[in-house]
């Protein structure tokens, strides 16, 4: 009878957060994919549509500049960017294969970026968190995901919900409160 060994899992630790004081938006994945991971970048597969959307958003082709300038670019434009998971076990990118989660500790968000007022959820396995930051008073938006696995929908298609983070109509909402987070 022959067995097989356990397969040790490691845990994964995410990227460091984008943020500045200034930033309005906020935008929260659920857990950096092997490719970026590897290359220590948000959004580095190819495929993926992030940097095309947020592009589209704020009216400058961030995808065509090298990494290490469109984050500055970005934090410009009051867009900042993290995770909802600081840490997980999982093989391969999928949200699906996510193991043993531990959340990213935005109990200071406020205090270090106290102009935030909207937090937008890129994807579903983000979005589950929406509520949490709904009632510490911030505005959220759950935005199809621009990985390359979710392609129901045309480029178009998410923009168009995209375009919801930085719509001019979005209510004055109060200062978020310092509350708990996850």
């Amino acid at each position: 009878m022959t067995t097989s060994a356990p397969i040790e899992s490691t845990l994964l630790t995410g990227l460091a957060p984008v943020l500045a004081p200034g930033i309005r938006i906020l935008i929260l994945g659920s857990f950096p994919g092997a490719r970026s991971l590897a290359a220590a970048q948000y959004y580095a597969h190819p495929r993926n549509q992030f940097w095309r959307l947020v592009s589209a958003l704020v009216d400058e082709d961030l995808a065509a500049l090298p990494y290490e300038q469109r984050l500055p670019r970005l934090l410009a434009h009051g867009i900042g960017l993290w995770d909802v998971l600081g840490a997980c076990e999982r093989e391969g990118s999928l949200d699906s294969a996510i193991r043993k989660p531990a959340a990213n500790d935005f109990e200071r968000l406020h205090a270090l970026c106290p102009e935030l007022k909207t937090v937008g959820f890129n994807g579903q396995a983000s979005g589950k968190f929406a509520g949490q930051f709904e009632q510490a008073g911030y505005r959220t938006v759950v935005l199809p995901s621009s990985s390359p696995a979710h392609m129901a929908l045309s480029f178009e298609q998410k923009l168009q919900i995209w375009r919801q983070l930085v719509a001019s109509d979005a209510p004055d909402l109060p200062a978020p409160a310092q509350g708990s987070l996850l």
